[in-house]
């Protein structure tokens, strides 16, 4: 489990200053959502009130009962001519790990969607659905379907970005074009966890979302920064897993196998972009390279001085990369 949550660590906040421009942000007085767990009061980061101010859960048809899952994302506030841009985010994540990303590329004038995955996220989960990948995969194409309807530019890191292969791969009418951040596409499932008694994955769950873990993936995927900053970062992080149903769809997760893309990545068709942070140190650089060369029509940009997470650590590069991808028919 401790590997688990760092392979696929989603634990940050975002700079103030990164790259030397300031983010704008304004956090204002804005209502937070009711269904949001009432520690979102506490955070301090601006970016991330701005933006968990703007989450809303619409409906989704998946099947799973007679009533639809209500579920969460960021919504853009005009849907346009273009092919949407959709943000997935990594493990056991949500939409708030592109707080200080999603408004750059809002200013660059693209339509953005940050959708929380099923199984994570803010959603409605009373009804407790499986949330394997096949779960995950059907649902991300109902709220495609009922809301976004155009083919989308799907962006992933991590465990995203093994979601966005999948979800190509199965429904390439609906991505244009796909980016990876980082490789960790190539990790095969929950492996061992698969096989564990259902008490033992219960609490191995429970261990997941507690802070010493995410305090230490912390410390892990960023540099020197203050501890009260690393603090807010790591509750921003967890937020989602105060929700009641957390448990039980993580676990349902883990037992069931979780993604493995690996057999995909050579059968994608649509063009992709793989963003490479040149100082990860939880995926080796190596993976990075291997994605690039097995992706069929892929480019790759390199980000230097960033870490494993480079959307939360330099937004404006992974911005930038992500905007110029979007717009551009030749990159």
């Amino acid at each position: 489990m401790v590997a688990l949550a760092l392979t696929f660590s989603v634990i940050g906040g975002a700079k103030a200053e990164c790259g030397g421009t300031r983010l704008r942000c304004c956090s204002g007085g804005g209502r937070f959502p009711a269904f949001l767990p009432k520690e979102v009061h506490e955070i301090k980061d601006p970016f991330a009130r701005t933006l968990a101010q703007r989450i809303q859960r619409l409906p989704v048809q998946t099947g799973f009962s007679e009533s639809c899952i209500m579920s969460s994302c960021v919504k853009p506030v005009r849907q346009n001519e273009t092919n949407p841009v959709v943000l997935l985010h990594c493990f056991d994540s949500s939409c708030l790990e592109w707080r200080s990303t999603y408004p750059l590329l809002e200013e660059a004038g693209l339509e953005v969607w940050a959708v929380d995955v099923l199984g994570w996220g803010f959603s409605d989960l009373e009804i407790r659905p499986p949330c394997n990948v096949a779960a995950k995969r059907h649902h991300l194409y109902q709220l495609w379907k009922s809301h976004i309807r155009k083919p989308m530019i799907l962006v992933g890191p991590s465990l995203g970005g093994a979601a966005a292969i999948d979800f190509a791969v199965n429904y390439p009418d609906a991505v244009k074009k796909l980016v990876l951040i980082n490789a960790s596409v190539y990790t095969e499932g929950t492996g061992v966890l698969t096989r564990l008694p259902i008490k033992m994955a219960y609490a191995g769950v429970s261990f997941l979302k507690s802070i010493p873990l995410r305090l230490y993936a912390n410390v892990l995927t960023f540099g020197n920064i203050p501890f009260t900053t690393r603090l807010d970062w790591t509750n921003v992080g967890r937020l989602h897993c105060l929700l009641p149903w957390w448990e039980d769809a993580t676990v349902s997760y883990m037992l069931s196998g979780g993604y493995n893309v690996v057999s995909q990545i050579k059968q994608v068709k649509q063009r992709a972009l793989v963003i490479w942070a040149e100082c990860d140190n939880i995926v080796s650089n190596k993976f990075a390279m291997r994605l690039y060369s097995e992706l069929p029509n892929s480019v790759m940009r390199q980000i230097p001085d960033c870490g494993h997470l480079p959307h939360v650590e330099n937004p404006n590069a992974v911005a930038q990369l992500i905007a110029d991808f979007a717009q551009s028919d030749s990159c």
